[in-house]
């Protein structure tokens, strides 16, 4: 059943990773990495030193994530979860997935033009950012080394008790 539930939607896995590498690349793009270390003097990055287009991009990528994020929480909230159960590796990558959100969505609010944020919860909002990126891929890296799965299908046992 499982497996039937996923074939339907397996345009949504490669989506999401062209997705969260494009939001990873334009994301340290933003901190001038690329011109400063000469990456985006390699014919064909140089828009990587442009940061109006990564933020841009940045921005697009985002959008998609949340789509993704609402359509994947949409769907286990009607059908999926009658069928597959979270894992743990699944509920910790979620909480990443949420923190870099909410984060992502102060940071844009701090982009407004009548907001005032404090230089130090900007700083904060920066490091938390970029830390919980970098968590979540060292969870998805030890979830792919290890085989963890984000859900497995229900038992027979835990069916009938639905």
């Amino acid at each position: 059943m499982r497996n039937q539930l996923l074939a339907q939607h397996k345009i949504v896995r490669p989506v999401y990773l062209f997705t969260l590498f494009f939001l990873t690349l334009s994301g340290f793009a933003q901190m001038p990495i690329f011109k400063r270390y000469y990456i985006a003097d390699i014919p064909g990055l140089g828009w990587l030193a442009e940061f109006y287009v990564t933020h841009y991009i940045h921005y697009l990528g985002a959008a998609i994530f949340l789509c993704i994020s609402g359509y994947m929480i949409t769907l286990y909230l009607l059908e999926y979860r009658k069928h597959i159960r979270i894992t743990i590796s699944g509920y910790v990558r979620v909480v990443m997935l949420l923190g870099i959100i909410l984060s992502g969505a102060f940071l844009v609010y701090r982009n407004l033009s009548d907001v005032y944020l404090s230089s130090g919860f900007i700083i904060f909002l920066d490091i938390i950012h970029i830390s919980l990126v970098i968590i979540l891929f060292m969870v998805s890296f030890y979830a792919v080394i290890f085989k963890k799965s984000w859900v497995l299908p229900l038992t027979k046992e835990q069916l009938t008790l639905r």
